[in-house]
């Protein structure tokens, strides 16, 4: 894979797996009926569920390695608290894979219009925080806070350790083995800190019973890099990064952090990038006490809630 390639796809953190995967035959969806909705977009469907009739909408935007189950230990308690929806991007889940070039912006703000929300705070895990930067770009009118969990940003490289660390996934990969390829991603040690093993099987249950999470081909098109656009964004931001968490992702939340004028950073120790699997009681408080507080939104804008 060349170096160009790679950087492309290494924002979408960990998930280069995807750039390996346009070339391969797409994996039979085989998550198991749930309680959520089908809901039409460009030339595909997106999986959702909500819950809660708080008057403040919450939408949680899951990473690049796992679909929005990997929310699962989280979504009780934020359903307590808000209007909560989360849903499973092109490919993952039970979302169908995409056949063509597509917006992941364009596919959230149609999920959004469909469930008439008209503001919303966007809690975003690495490219899902990457997609919450360049979807508040483009839409600053809907989104009222962010809480960015190790986040990345467009524009911003990265390093060859961060790019080169898959390697041996693709070799088994290219094999055709998938658990083994699994079992290399559950055991990253910047994944899920050393010691959480729980969290480190609950990974890898997940990855098991959704291989299309890491099997599917993907067509979205790169949007304008955010870095330097960041302070732009003016609503209140949480930056969320484990202390275990690779080097890069530190980087670029160091970046987030100097260009976006409300962002306030926490770290927090024993977790690595998933860190709602690794400690969700921690992660809820934290973000949810954050959203709660900065009710207002951005400057000048009440505080308005996703109508439904």
């Amino acid at each position: 894979m060349s170096k160009p390639s790679q950087i492309v796809f290494g924002a979408v953190l960990f998930c280069a797996l995807c750039f390996w995967c346009q070339a391969q035959p797409q994996t039979t969806n085989t998550v198991q009926p749930g309680r959520g909705s089908f809901v039409l977009v460009e030339a595909s469907k997106l999986y959702y569920e909500e819950c809660g009739t708080a008057s403040q909408t919450v939408v949680l935007i899951h990473d690049g390695v796992v679909n929005s189950a990997v929310w699962d230990d989280v979504w009780p308690e934020f359903c307590k608290h808000f209007h909560a929806i989360r849903y499973d991007r092109r490919g993952y889940g039970r979302s169908p894979a995409a056949t063509t070039w597509y917006s992941e912006t364009d596919d959230l703000v149609t999920l959004l219009h469909y469930l008439k929300v008209d503001h919303a705070a966007l809690v975003g895990s690495s490219h899902g925080g990457e997609l919450s930067i360049d979807f508040t770009l483009a839409h600053p009118e809907i989104v009222q806070q962010l809480v960015l969990v190790g986040a990345v940003v467009s524009g911003m490289p990265y390093s060859e350790h961060f790019l080169d660390r898959g390697k041996h996934a693709f070799q088994l990969l290219d094999k055709g083995d998938m658990k083994g390829a699994i079992s290399e991603w559950s055991k990253d040690k910047y994944l899920i800190a050393p010691g959480n093993d729980a969290a480190r099987k609950r990974l890898f249950d997940l990855l098991s019973s959704n291989p299309q999470d890491m099997n599917h081909p993907d067509y979205p098109p790169r949007p304008k890099p955010a870095l330097s656009r960041l302070h732009e964004i003016r609503v209140p931001t949480l930056l969320l990064v484990g202390d275990a968490d690779i080097p890069d992702v530190h980087a670029h939340a160091g970046a987030i952090e100097a260009g976006i004028p409300r962002a306030r950073p926490v770290v927090i120790a024993g977790v690595g990038h998933i860190m709602y699997l690794e400690k969700p009681a921690e992660f809820s408080r934290l973000a949810i006490s954050f959203i709660e507080q900065n009710g207002n939104g951005s400057e000048g804008r009440p505080n308005a809630a996703g109508l439904r």
